[in-house]
């Protein structure tokens, strides 16, 4: 048996949380009724995946290997079967049905490449097997927990949790309008070029993200 904390995404004030604490039963790889063999994951906010029983989760005891993590990640997609709903997305593959929960949401944003002279955002640590174009316009700051967001694959909701690596590079290029320290940037500098920030993620944030807190009114 394994049991773990979920913060609830909805109805939070600002500096508290509630808290839901769930059991799930399961063994990794076990077979279900229809011949299905299953098994879980979880996904950390630095982008790192890890089976979800593994009593120590860090950088030596995530998976690294670069094919089995864009196999992975370019099947990942909601949860809309009955099963787990503990486990909110899936990644089929086969014969077999992988079940993933995330610290946030399932794409991180890793690292910053440049491919072809183009700049793009490399997510869960795949490097240039796992890419999506950068568009400085659609970053998406949340300001009360001070995570980035980036405009991200459809298949996922539309965002990726940009890692707070990155996110603390990134804040020396932020511009803001107001001097209210809950609102959002509004401008970002790249190279040389001012790109204004719609803050268009903003719903889907809300939407997706377990650990989204609203800015109080």
């Amino acid at each position: 048996m394994l049991s773990f904390i979920r913060i609830l995404p909805n109805g939070l004030k600002c500096g508290h949380a509630c808290i839901l604490r769930r059991s799930v039963h399961y063994v990794q790889g076990q077979v279900s009724g229809n011949n299905v063999r299953e098994y879980f994951y979880f996904i950390d906010h630095q982008g790192q995946l890890f089976l979800d029983d593994s009593k120590m989760k860090n950088f030596t005891s995530c998976f690294k290997e670069k094919d089995f993590l864009r196999f992975f990640f370019k099947r990942i997609k909601p949860n809309n079967t009955d099963k787990y709903s503990e486990f909110p997305y899936i990644s089929p593959c086969g014969p077999e049905m992988n079940y993933v929960r995330c610290d946030d949401i399932p794409i991180v944003f890793t690292k910053m490449l440049t491919i072809d002279n183009t700049a793009v955002l490399s997510y869960n640590n795949g490097e240039e097997k796992l890419t999506f174009p950068f568009d400085p316009s659609s970053i998406c700051m949340q300001p009360i927990s001070g995570r980035v967001y980036h405009k991200g694959p459809d298949r996922v909701g539309g965002v990726g949790l940009v890692k707070s690596q990155i996110a603390i590079e990134w804040s020396q290029y932020f511009g803001y309008e107001s001097s209210n320290e809950l609102d959002p940037p509004t401008q970002f500098t790249w190279q040389g070029e001012t790109y204004k920030l719609h803050n268009l993620l903003h719903d889907k944030i809300q939407q997706l993200s377990p650990l989204f807190i609203k800015t109080p009114s």
